[in-house]
């Protein structure tokens, strides 16, 4: 990294956390500091929304998921469009009308304590294990591509959030949001143009998306029943609605985000902006993962793209084999190299055909060294990462673009990483003190449990470093953040649908089965883990949804209605 690029990533990093540190300063009560004093606008919160959900993660795994397996991973966005209209509809109206400061709230006027209680601490371990994740993520990369001290980098990701998220609350969290998504969009977008710059001059972009075609890289939709195929059209819509559904409805990290607005109508317009703009964001993000691939059938790219994983390799007696398998692909990569160009130029269809297929022997070919690679990576070292989805991008972005747009990128990074962990250590601090201490604490003055909210900030902020100091990468960044929430959220969305619309069903039918839901979906996860079955995770989701309210129907039939009725406020 040059000068420059330090002074634009040090000044638009400070910049954020010193513009929003200022205009949220002064919270004078909890309602301010908790729901922003209800004044946010609907692109506030379109864009609030957008930002916590699109994490670091996602500019770092998922340009990474595309070059490795094509554009299909944007199915699993199908499902929010339809969940953005049932949370605007149902979970909106209610939330306002009762003037909550968490989802949990209603759980109680519904049910009783202990289920508001449980789903509030189901909630709280899951995303308390996902902010951690969001600083662990950027860190472990920057830290092993830069060489930058992985402890001090999730420190200091970690106190920046913290110093911004303490002074302002909800409000610091929403105003900062809005300049990170500015980086966010406009870092992404001159990746794009600068990709394209780079190609060929014969290679336009329908060239480029042709070629990207011939490799597998554009199959966006997958409409099999295969389970052993993660992200299908059935599974997005399905199991992806469900888990939007949990997400968008249920989770205090976004809830706390609309419950923000100034109106319902305001609440509403902001998650339609995010239903609108979410998938085509995505579809975005892949495509520039698919653009880097086609740059690299014409430029050299190495065989491991985690540098940490190659120098212990190298550094081993394994070094010769890895050097003659990297001299192998540059050989094959000289003969992609001419038949991509070849198959992009001719027009002649007999010829693009066999092109084609000469273009999936190589494709296949390259695979397996890569393979071979990762083998010799874990004789090396048994405890190294062999998947390197998630420094693909990262490693485009530092060896290939212009100095002063890597500073920009890495603000992007860093940026989204941010605000994804603000909104959650926020969200986390308004569940402890609302959910469970003001619950337990009852009678103390206002003032008492606005500095109880911003204690339990800096609390959070510190597990959440602690977390990612002590996380191990497993699968796919953007996956593994999907894979925890999975294992709650159905659960969770369960309870609340139970509470919405089936009226007989009393709080000891749901408080036992939720428990009862939480154990059997925690079972299949690991049954699917240990490859004893085949249950993509989104599936997850669909199933501790429908299972909860099974089981608590059917506990409710057999226990009778023996629980005192509660007010009715829906």
């Amino acid at each position: 990294m040059e000068q420059i690029d330090w002074i634009i990533l040090i000044g638009t990093l400070a910049f954020i956390v010193g513009y929003g540190s200022y205009k949220a300063r002064g919270s004078k009560n909890v309602e301010d500091y908790l729901k922003g004093g209800s004044t946010a606008k609907w692109w506030t919160i379109g864009l609030s929304v957008m930002a916590t959900q699109a994490s670091a993660i996602t500019f770092l795994s998922t340009p990474g998921q595309a070059y490795h397996d094509g554009m299909g991973f944007v199915q699993f966005y199908f499902g929010l469009p339809i969940a953005m209209v049932v949370i605007c509809l149902v979970f909106i109206p209610i939330y306002h009308k009762l003037k909550v400061f968490t989802a949990y709230e209603y759980l109680e006027s519904r049910f009783d304590r202990k289920t508001r209680t449980l789903t509030a601490l189901l909630f709280l371990t899951q995303r308390g294990l996902a902010a951690g994740i969001t600083i662990y993520a950027p860190s472990i990369i920057l830290s092993a591509v830069l060489g930058w001290d992985l402890f001090y980098l999730n420190i200091a990701i970690g106190v920046l959030v913290i110093l911004y998220t303490v002074s302002g609350g909800t409000k610091a969290v929403s105003i900062t949001q809005k300049q990170q998504m500015f980086v966010i969009f406009a870092g992404m977008f001159l990746a794009f143009l600068i990709i394209l710059n780079f190609l060929p001059l014969d290679i336009s972009m329908s060239r480029a998306l042709d070629i990207a075609g011939a490799n597998g890289k554009m199959e966006v939709l997958d409409f099999s029943f295969d389970l052993e195929n993660r992200y299908t059209f059935w599974s997005g819509i399905i199991g992806g609605t469900f888990l939007a559904l949990s997400y968008f409805g249920t989770d205090q990290s976004q809830v706390q985000r609309y419950l923000s607005g100034k109106s319902v109508r305001e609440s509403q317009m902001g998650m339609i902006m995010n239903g609108l703009l979410k998938v085509p964001m995505q579809f975005f993000i892949l495509l520039i993962g698919v653009l880097v691939f086609v740059f690299y059938q014409f430029n050299s790219s190495p065989l491991h793209f985690n540098p940490s994983s190659v120098k212990d390799v190298m550094s081993s007696e394994y070094a010769v084999q890895y050097e003659d398998l990297e001299d192998q692909k540059e050989t094959i990569h000289y003969q992609q190299k001419k038949v991509q160009l070849d198959f992009a130029t001719t027009e002649d269809p007999d010829q693009k055909e066999a092109l084609r297929s000469q273009i999936l022997e190589l494709s296949a070919s390259e695979k397996e060294l890569r393979e071979q690679a990762k083998e010799l990576i874990t004789k090396a070292n048994p405890a190294a990462e062999t998947n390197d989805k998630d420094y693909v991008f990262i490693h485009f972005i530092l060896n290939t673009l212009p100095m002063g747009l890597i500073g920009l990128l890495l603000a992007v990074i860093l940026s989204a990483a941010m605000s994804s962990t603000a909104s959650e250590i926020n969200a986390l601090a308004s569940t402890t003190s609302i959910d469970l201490y003001k619950r337990s604490k009852g009678g103390k003055n206002d003032r008492h449990y606005l500095q109880m909210s911003k204690g339990f900030t800096v609390l959070w902020g510190i597990i959440a470093i602690l977390v990612a100091c002590t996380a191990g990468l497993a699968e796919n960044l953007i996956e593994l953040v999907n894979i925890i929430g999975s294992i709650f959220y159905g659960n969770i969305l369960g309870v609340f649908l139970l509470a919405f619309f089936v009226k007989f069903v009393k709080s000891s039918a749901v408080f036992i089965a939720a428990l009862i839901n939480q154990v059997l979906v925690i079972t299949l996860f690991m049954l699917d883990k240990n490859e004893i079955i085949d249950l993509p995770y989104l599936w997850l989701n669909f199933i501790g949804c429908v299972t909860v309210m099974a089981i608590a129907v059917l506990l409710q039939a057999i226990l009778g209605g023996s629980d005192e009725e509660k007010i009715d406020l829906t």
